[in-house]
């Protein structure tokens, strides 16, 4: 009798220690990590998203804004990091799409990768969140050709033209200032100033030809602040920033230089500032993405894909936005649906989404 309940009681002991590792497997967490481009108030908000998902799925999230800005060399070895510690997903900002390629299709073979905000198309990720950069920035350069009907000057400022939103953003501002597919101007001076140089796209003066490429937030305003100093005196002058810290570094150097009167500024994304100087009148628009969606997505997406299911990878681009002082009726732009928020109106919504977040 003794000898059968002692059996019965190691079998027992048995079945729950090999139950144990299986228990413990079911008990761990999703674990997924994000990775910026940089770091810029537009990534606090994707981060906010991303929490906000972290909490509703039950992650463990790392959540990395790059200190070292637009540095992909800086960028790899976080990446490289998460793979060792076995995460079950990764999100990342591409900055360097042609000499990341190599790097990012290696991961996608190990963990479930997925790109936001700008993409590489060709690393076997398993999907894009992010808008349409092409369409966005046609949107931005019909806001230009909106605040100068005759033509005028036009100075465009973005932290990099290596990425594939910054390349393709910049395009479509200049396709639509030309009127034509892959513009790439006219070498000319300006018509009222011989010394500045430049290419003319259509009616409309591009400083030095090109989109001015900071390559960090704190080059931005200094940047600003050299063509703010070139163009003083013009008429017809419109500054446009591309990347979110641009509208801001244009705004202030405007104010210093008195030259808010002179100038029209058209920017991107959803700076607190950028959106106050839509509300006092100085600044005409923005084109905004939805950076608090890129991170909720980026977090339902691979903790989704962690559990087997599919459904949630994005398919279609996010459509973009254009904000302005007392908003419009939506506009159907190559068959998206575009909506023109009032700025108070978009402001709260996104204090709405972010006060969502459980801290």
């Amino acid at each position: 009798m003794f000898s059968v309940l002692r059996l019965s009681v190691i079998v027992g002991l048995s079945t729950v220690l090999a139950c144990l590792p299986a228990c413990s497997k079911k008990q761990e967490k999703i674990k997924i990590g994000v990775v910026t481009n940089c770091t810029a108030e537009f990534w606090s908000i994707a981060e906010a998203g991303a929490n906000k998902a972290a909490n509703e799925f039950d992650v463990d999230l790392q959540f990395r804004q790059l200190e070292k800005d637009f540095d992909a060399s800086a960028q790899m070895p976080i990446i490289d990091s998460w793979v060792k510690q076995g995460v079950n997903g990764i999100a990342v900002s591409v900055i360097d799409p042609k000499n990341q390629t190599e790097d990012l299709t290696r991961i996608a073979k190990k963990v479930p990768l997925i790109t936001m905000d700008n993409d590489a198309d060709q690393t076997g990720r398993l999907c894009y969140i992010g808008i349409n950069n092409y369409e966005a920035g046609k949107a931005v350069g019909r806001l230009v050709k909106k605040s100068l009907p005759k033509g005028g000057t036009v100075a465009i400022f973005i932290g990099s033209t290596k990425s594939a939103n910054g390349k393709a953003r910049t395009q479509g501002v200049l396709d639509e200032l030309a009127g034509q597919k892959d513009a790439a101007g006219t070498v000319a001076a300006h018509p009222t100033n011989a010394e500045l140089k430049g290419k003319m796209f259509g009616q409309y003066f591009l400083v030095d030809g090109e989109a001015k490429e900071d390559g960090s937030p704190t080059n931005a305003q200094p940047l600003a602040a050299g063509v703010l100093a070139r163009v003083k005196g013009m008429s017809d002058v419109c500054m446009v920033g591309l990347y979110a810290y641009n509208p801001p570094a244009i705004l202030e150097e405007a104010r210093a230089k008195s030259m808010l009167k002179d100038i029209k500024i058209i920017g991107f994304d959803e700076a607190w500032v950028t959106l106050k100087g839509i509300a006092d009148g100085e600044i005409v628009a923005t084109v905004v993405q939805d950076p608090f969606m890129y991170g909720y997505k980026s977090v339902e997406a691979l903790a989704a894909k962690a559990k087997g299911d599919d459904s949630k990878l994005v398919k279609d681009p996010i459509p973009y936005r254009v904000v302005t002082k007392d908003g419009g009726p939506d506009e159907t732009v190559n068959g998206m649906v575009v909506k023109f928020p009032k700025v108070a109106d978009f402001e709260a919504k996104l204090k709405e989404d972010l006060a969502s977040v459980k801290k």
